[in-house]
């Protein structure tokens, strides 16, 4: 079982997973997004390299985003875990986009605003 800091983590990454499509209601829970996400803490604490699971997480987060509300979900989660877990390395999560080959539409940042988060 993972541990609580790698779950929290997890949410981190979730900001880059909260591009999706569009619509009100949110069906992705903090839980979905953790769980996924969950895998990349490692890095997220201590760089180097990524684990293909982390990138797998990312691409299934991705592609279940469908609404605007699931995007919003992920990334108030990504913050939230962000802020519980000082181990987290804020450039290494703005690094994650990019070493697993995905397009994140907004920064990963404390700072981002959630609720301007849409569909792509």
């Amino acid at each position: 079982m993972a541990a609580p800091g790698v779950l929290k983590l997890a949410c981190v990454v979730v900001v880059c997973a909260a591009v999706v499509a569009p619509c009100a209601e949110a069906a992705m829970s903090c839980g979905d997004v953790t769980q996924r996400l969950a895998p990349c803490l490692t890095f997220l604490q201590k760089g180097g390299a990524v684990q293909p699971s982390c990138c797998g997480g990312i691409r299934t987060l991705l592609s279940a985003a469908k609404t605007t509300g699931d995007r919003q979900t992920a990334c108030k989660c990504m913050k939230s875990t962000a802020m519980n877990i000082p181990s987290i390395k804020l450039n290494f999560a703005a690094q994650l986009p990019g070493k697993c080959g995905v397009n994140i539409p907004y920064p990963i940042s404390p700072s981002t605003d959630c609720s301007k988060v849409k569909q792509r």
